[in-house]
């Protein structure tokens, strides 16, 4: 009786394991791949030419108007310097992410300056626009 026990958990395994390397090697076919999203040959210009159109609108903004007369180099400094902090954060975030890589140097300078035109002129927009500082 015991024989029989055995066997039928001998059977049983070996079925288990049987299916277990069908399952795997349909996973690893070609077939069931994940389907990775392609990015657009463009994609960074793309990006890049987006935060330089949303930058000149913000500039304009800001610079229509005649600035303040008073310390207005220096604000205009410190504003510069506060973008370029909160770019290099940025930067960092998406480094850490995995996704500040570049195919040539021309995209990476490009991405690069235009993030940080964009975050400059965000800040120069909410320091003379919300009148809370002025």
């Amino acid at each position: 009786m015991k024989l029989d026990f055995l066997e039928v958990l001998g059977v049983v395994g070996d079925m288990l394991n049987l299916l277990a390397s069908n399952s795997y090697s349909s996973d690893l076919s070609d077939d069931n791949k994940p389907v990775k999203k392609k990015r657009t040959k463009y994609f960074t210009i793309k990006v890049s030419m987006g935060f330089i159109l949303i930058s000149s609108v913000l500039l304009f903004f800001v610079f229509k108007d005649p600035l303040p007369a008073e310390n207005y180099v220096q604000t205009i400094v410190v504003c510069s310097l506060i973008g370029l902090a909160i770019s290099l954060i940025f930067f960092f975030l998406m480094y850490i992410l995995e996704k500040y890589y570049f195919k040539s140097v021309f995209q990476w300078l490009f991405f690069s300056c235009s993030v940080i035109l964009f975050f400059v002129s965000v800040v120069l927009c909410v320091y003379f626009e919300s009148g809370i500082f002025i």
